[in-house]
C-alpha cells in the first residue's frame, strides 16, 4: 500500500487494489474515511474522483450541512422504514395489530379477555381483510369506508332478517376505526378518517319495540321448564328466578350452593362458562361475583336436580353434559336445547331468548319494590344505566304503594270527619 498523499484538505492514498481512499477531518475533531450513505466503505476508481468527493464534503462542512456517516445512515434507515410502513398493506398491519392487543393492556390497565381478542380477530379476518386486502393503509379513506359500510348493511340480520339493522356493521366499523387510530399513532397515516359509528340498534326487533314485551308470565316460565329435558331443566329457574346469565348458569358447581339449617339456600356466583373458549373464566365484571338467596319456589327442584343429575364432588358442574358427568354442558349444545324447548311453548314473544328469562325475573324482582341498587346487586350489573330499564317496574310498584298510602290516609280522614260529625 502506498503512503498517504496530503491534499490542500484531507488526504488520499492508493490501495493495493489500485483504487483510491479518501480521509478527512470532521468538524468534531475526528478523522473520517469516505463512506457511503449506507455507512459502508467507499473507494474511488481514480484519484480525480477521490479529490472531487473530498471537495464536496468540504463544501458541506463549510455550509454546516455535514453529519457523521453513521448518523446519516441511521437517518436513511429510519426514513426507509417509515416509508415502508406508510406503504404497508392493510392485511399485514391489521394482523400485527391483533397480535399487539393480545399483549398490551387496555385503557383501564387490564389485559383484554381472550373472548374480546377473538371477537376482534373475527371482524378482521371475516370482514376487513376480505374488504381491503393488501390496500395500503394510507389509501383507506372515508369513501372506501362508506362503500364497505353499504355492503355490510345489505347483509341480513341472522336473528331477524326483516330488521333494518343486522348487528354486523357497527362492530366491524368499531374494530376498523380502532386499527386506523392506532395507525395514526404509529405515524403510518396522518390521522384516522372522520367516520361516525352508527348507534347500537336491536337486531331482533324494530326501533319502536317495547322491551316490556320480552317479559313473560310465570306460567310460561313453568311451561319452558317442562319443555326442557329433565337433566337440564334447572337452567330455566336459574335464569328466571335467580336472574343468572347463561354462562353463569353453566359455570355453576356443586360447591357454589350453600344449604342452611332452615332449608333455605344461598347461591354463590363465582365464574362463568365462556362461550368462546369453552373454559371457566371470571364473570363478566367484578359486580358479577355475587351471592343470591335462592327463592323458596325452586329449592325443592334444585335439591332434587342435585341428587339426580349432579356428581357428588364439590367441583361437579351443576349442569353437566351427561348425568353426573364432570364436563359442563356447552353453550352451543344448550342453544339447540333451548331452541327446541322454546318452539314447544305457545304465546312467547318473537325470538324469545334465554336471556329474556333473566329480564323477566329482574322485572318481577323490581315490581316487588327492589331499589335500583338492589337490582344491580341481584343482576350483577356494573353500570346503573343498564338497570334503568327496570325503572318502569319500580315506578309501578311505587305507584301501587303510593295509592295504598293514599287510600289509608283518605280512610283515616273520613273516619275522623265522621267522628267529628257524630260528636
Amino acid at each position: 500500500m502506498s503512503a498517504s498523499k496530503r491534499e490542500s484538505w484531507g488526504s488520499l492514498r492508493k490501495l493495493p487494489s489500485g483504487r483510491w481512499q479518501a480521509r478527512y477531518p470532521g468538524p468534531d475533531g475526528a478523522t473520517y474515511t469516505a463512506r457511503t450513505e449506507g455507512d459502508k466503505a467507499l473507494t474511488f476508481l481514480t484519484k480525480t474522483d477521490a479529490r472531487t468527493w473530498l471537495a464536496a464534503v468540504h463544501t458541506k462542512i463549510s455550509l454546516g450541512q455535514w453529519y457523521p456517516p453513521a448518523a446519516v445512515a441511521a437517518q436513511n434507515r429510519a426514513e426507509a422504514a417509515a416509508e415502508k410502513a406508510r406503504s404497508m398493506g392493510f392485511e399485514e398491519y391489521s394482523e400485527r395489530w391483533v397480535q399487539t392487543i393480545k399483549t398490551e393492556r387496555n385503557r383501564s390497565g387490564k389485559m383484554r379477555a381472550i373472548a374480546t381478542v377473538r371477537s376482534y380477530q373475527s371482524k378482521v379476518s371475516g370482514y376487513l381483510i376480505p374488504e381491503f386486502g393488501d390496500t395500503p393503509v394510507r389509501e383507506i379513506d372515508v369513501g372506501r369506508i362508506r362503500a364497505m359500510t353499504q355492503r355490510l348493511d345489505r347483509i341480513p340480520a341472522p336473528l331477524n332478517p326483516k330488521s333494518k339493522f343486522n348487528g354486523i356493521t357497527r362492530p366491524v366499523l368499531i374494530v376498523l376505526m380502532m386499527i386506523l387510530r392506532q395507525a395514526a399513532r404509529d405515524g403510518i397515516i396522518p390521522a384516522a378518517p372522520s367516520v361516525s359509528i352508527p348507534r347500537q340498534e336491536s337486531v331482533r326487533h324494530d326501533s319502536d319495540h317495547d322491551e316490556g314485551e320480552d317479559v313473560v308470565a310465570p306460567r310460561q316460565v313453568e311451561a319452558l321448564y317442562a319443555a326442557v329435558p329433565e337433566q337440564w331443566a334447572i337452567m330455566v329457574p336459574l335464569a328466571a328466578w335467580c336472574q343468572l346469565r347463561r354462562g353463569e348458569c353453566l359455570g355453576l358447581q356443586r360447591r357454589d350452593i350453600e344449604w342452611h339449617d332452615d332449608g333455605s339456600a344461598t347461591l354463590h356466583v363465582r365464574r362463568q362458562l365462556n362461550a368462546n373458549t369453552g373454559d371457566y373464566t371470571d364473570t363478566k365484571s367484578d359486580a358479577g361475583k355475587r351471592s343470591l338467596s335462592i327463592p323458596r319456589l325452586m329449592t325443592v327442584r334444585l335439591k332434587q336436580h342435585l341428587d339426580d343429575n349432579v356428581a357428588a364432588e364439590a367441583k361437579a358442574p351443576v349442569v353437566p353434559a351427561s348425568v353426573r358427568g364432570s364436563v359442563p354442558l356447552s353453550n352451543t349444545r344448550w342453544g339447540y336445547v333451548w331452541a327446541d324447548a322454546r318452539d314447544c311453548v305457545d304465546g312467547l314473544p318473537h325470538r324469545f331468548r334465554f336471556h329474556d328469562l333473566r329480564h323477566t325475573g329482574l322485572t318481577l324482582f323490581a315490581q316487588e319494590g327492589a331499589t335500583l341498587a338492589e337490582l344491580m346487586r341481584r343482576g350483577g350489573h356494573a353500570d346503573i344505566r343498564i338497570v334503568l330499564r327496570y325503572q318502569h317496574a319500580t315506578m309501578d310498584r311505587d305507584r301501587e304503594l303510593a295509592n295504598r298510602m293514599s287510600d289509608r290516609v283518605a280512610d283515616d280522614i273520613a273516619c275522623a270527619l265522621k267522628e267529628d260529625e257524630e260528636t
